[in-house]
């Protein structure tokens, strides 16, 4: 197999080369036409085990020949400076989260603040964040 770089071009080639269709794919997974598309297209960067479980059954691999191209894009947090980070808990504190979106996929980011009481009975707010398709999260 030639050399791959994204997950999606892995589902969309090992699909084409067992001879199947989208909706074939989907048929054989008991995935959804729109999840596979969803896969192919790039969209989804992280795959549950579930999904991932599923489809190398119906591809006829096995699931860590899957999993091997979610972590290459792993790489895309050595991208996130601290100065993002910073922004990111700056506008979950000023309340402005209605378009914060995950730096590695464009997920919706799942946002709260932490109330924290100090030795000293200060409380201290502490905003996190957690992307609601892939990895990220701000701690």
């Amino acid at each position: 197999m030639s050399e791959l770089k994204s997950l999606a071009e892995f589902i969309r080639e090992t699909r084409e080369k067992a001879g199947l269709s989208v909706s074939g794919l989907a048929k054989k997974t008991s995935l959804t036409i729109e999840q596979i598309e969803d896969i192919e297209s790039g969209k989804e960067l992280f795959l549950p085990a579930t999904i991932r479980q599923k489809l190398a059954k119906g591809l006829k691999v096995n699931p860590s020949d899957i999993k091997q191209f979610e972590r290459i894009l792993l790489v895309s947090y050595d991208k996130i400076t601290d100065e993002y980070i910073r922004s990111i808990k700056k506008a979950i504190l000023n309340g402005d989260t209605e378009n914060l979106r995950c730096p590695i996929c464009s997920s919706k980011l799942n946002v709260k603040i932490v109330k924290l009481i100090d030795l000293e009975n200060n409380i201290a707010l502490h905003p996190k964040a957690q992307c609601s398709k892939c990895s990220f999260q701000i701690k």
